[in-house]
């Protein structure tokens, strides 16, 4: 049974009742104990009060939580549980009977409009976060309605079209009955249902039906304004179906996952809304004032023929990836102060002569956190006269191998820009040319491609984060003491927080291996080739989320190494920097649990406030270079 959400949820909403679950302090147990009473209540159990043993296990992932342990410590935003009733057969029930509700949520008064030509990665991740709203474009609106005409004048007509009045891949030569087309339609949605593992976040989820929306306005898809301005209504008002990460092949298009999130659309499975919670779709688009879809010929097909989930999980990975990179940068200036490096292997002359834009910006970027004429620092003073010629690649290599990450990203960028808005469901509709054409641009090789070279590319931030990571914690290799940390040997300090960073790069060896190289025929041998392109974006994400943590322990490692050189100062923006960390992190006098430090130094990077940090001191140093 679904029951709850993080300390933000306040109530359980088992169909029309309401019962209060106690806040985000509240324990796991409190709140499986109160959502057993709402199911007793729901299936008007004649055995009520006969105790019934469980566990809770989180949806998203099926951890098995501890009876003690508190909402606000193991959920995330929006995140929900199941509930696991054990006897002689332990069984999960998995009808939302119980779900939580987003007392936080406010509802975006801005709208971003959607014309099929111009929507942006950035755009994507906001609408995502449900920053904005959105509305289409009158001249997107006249294209779908021109679309729309043609399909209805073949359908009078009773001209064959894939998909319109035939079957489906092997099943394309097959003829359909006029008065069969709708449920031929509802058809399709319903045995594409096939996914499996944990659902999209609602964040995910928000995503996808924007990129769907951004799609089919761009008016080659045969959907009607109807249909579309219900989508479009679903998303302003937040209701959101349940889909399954897992089950596409990415070609012909995102089929499982696309067909989850048009099911609830229909009214069917299961849907979330902040009002709500998860609960029966058809309910909580009722309870917005929405109906139901109802698809008239080619509509389900339209609906669930494309690259979204792909193409919208790429798109938060490119954002990231985006974010990390730059404060990457700004942690290795850290650490290159902390280990007393130099900075005369970022001289502007090096890399004009080597002029990849990634690895010229880079360099950039360091000169304006360490030049010491513009920004003193007292580190760097004090090893002016060292007899040091160069340092270690870790250090020395910055640009060139950050840049070619950057230089990655930019490419990956502009590849999945191009797909957010591209036709990519099949067959296609022109409505000037007033034909259909059958073709593939439901294939998802060119993101899937994209996003295996993305996290090779984002990984390499992380490898050569570790290093530096032990050239911090190796007495050997720098003038600290070992493991960052006073009283060796009593105390261990970073010592395993390394091993952290070593295990998750390691781990991201294996997510790097590309899963584009891999194809599998399926649908009798109609579909021969297939992207993979759904766990090429499932693993890029899981592989920026491991290079977010790495570089997280790694400005731990370094700010608690200026510790050991104070009172010495670094430049303005570093000390900056170290006071930002400082202000959610305090300095280890002595060993303590370093997962939460660790927790608290990821969120400043997945919220850019690392990177907000030094902006003003690099655009003030740019400044004073041009006067």
């Amino acid at each position: 049974m679904n029951c709850m959400g993080r300390g933000l949820m306040e109530t359980f909403s088992p169909g029309a009742q309401r019962v209060s679950c106690g806040g985000p302090s509240s324990s796991i147990q409190s709140l499986g104990s109160k959502a057993l009473g709402c199911y007793h209540q729901v299936k008007k159990l004649e055995d009520s009060g006969r105790e019934m043993e469980f566990s809770m296990r989180r949806c998203q992932g099926g951890e098995l939580l501890h009876p003690e342990d508190m909402v606000e410590d193991v959920l995330e935003d929006n995140d929900f549980l199941q509930l696991v009733f054990t006897g002689e057969t332990e069984r999960y029930d998995t009808s939302p009977l119980a779900t939580a509700v987003q007392s936080s949520y406010q509802e975006p008064n801005k709208y971003i409009s959607l014309d099929g030509t111009s929507l942006t990665t950035a755009d994507l991740v906001s609408l995502g976060q449900g920053l904005f709203k959105i509305k289409l474009t009158l001249e997107a609106e006249e294209r779908v309605q021109k679309a729309r005409e043609l399909i209805d004048v073949f359908i009078r007509e009773n001209k064959v079209v894939y998909g319109v009045n035939t079957g489906f891949g092997k099943f394309a030569c097959t003829l359909i009955p006029k008065e069969q087309l709708m449920k031929l339609q509802e058809n399709l949605v319903r045995s594409s249902c096939a996914g499996v593992g944990a659902p999209l976040s609602i964040e995910r989820t928000r995503m996808v039906l924007a990129l769907r929306i951004n799609t089919l306005a761009k008016g080659h898809s045969g959907v009607s304004m109807e249909t579309l301005d219900s989508m479009i209504k679903a998303f302003n008002a937040s209701c959101l179906s349940w889909v399954p990460e897992k089950g596409t092949l990415g070609a012909s298009g995102d089929l499982a996952p696309l067909a989850h999130l048009t099911l609830g659309l229909m009214g069917e499975g299961r849907m979330w809304s902040p009002q709500s919670g998860w609960a029966d779709a058809k309910a909580v688009l009722e309870g917005h004032g929405l109906r139901p879809l109802v698809l008239k010929p080619k509509e389900g097909l339209a609906l669930i023929n494309g690259t979204q989930l792909i193409s919208s999980l790429g798109a938060e990975a490119v954002e990231r990836a985006l974010a990390v990179s730059r404060q990457a940068d700004v942690i290795a200036a850290l650490t290159l102060e902390a280990l007393k490096g130099s900075k005369k292997a970022f001289h502007s002359a090096i890399h004009e002569v080597r002029a990849h834009p990634g690895q010229v910006e880079v360099a950039e970027r360091l000169r304006s956190l360490l030049d010491s004429d513009v920004f003193p620092s007292q580190i760097a003073e004090s090893h002016r006269s060292c007899t040091r010629v160069q340092d270690s690649y870790t250090l020395r290599c910055i640009p060139q191998i950050h840049g070619v990450v950057n230089d990655t990203i930019a490419f990956v960028q502009k590849l999945i820009s191009t797909e957010l808005n591209s036709a990519t469901d099949n067959p296609l509709v022109f409505a000037e040319a007033g034909e259909t054409m059958s073709g593939g641009n439901f294939h998802g090789e060119y993101p899937a491609k994209a996003l295996d070279y993305l996290a090779i590319g984002v990984h390499e931030l992380a490898s050569i984060s570790e290093r530096r990571i032990e050239r911090l914690v190796n007495p050997a290799l720098s003038e600290l003491p070992a493991f960052l940390t006073q009283d060796g040997g009593l105390n261990c300090g970073f010592m395993v927080a390394h091993c952290t960073a070593a295990a998750l790069v390691s781990e991201n060896k294996t997510l790097c291996h590309p899963s584009s190289v891999d194809s599998l025929s399926t649908s009798a041998a109609t579909e021969d080739h297939v992207s993979m392109g759904g766990w090429a974006a499932r693993k890029a994400l899981r592989v920026v989320d491991h290079v977010e943590q790495v570089l997280a322990i790694e400005l731990l490692a370094a700010c608690q190494a200026l510790e050991f050189l104070r009172p010495l100062k670094t430049t303005a923006p570093l000390e900056k920097v170290y006071e930002l960390l400082r202000s959610v992190v305090s300095p280890w006098d002595g060993d303590r649990v370093a997962s939460p430090d660790i927790e608290a130094a990821h969120s400043l990077i997945r919220q850019q406030k690392v990177w907000r940090t030094v902006q003003p001191y690099m655009d003030e140093y740019r400044r004073k270079l041009k006067t």
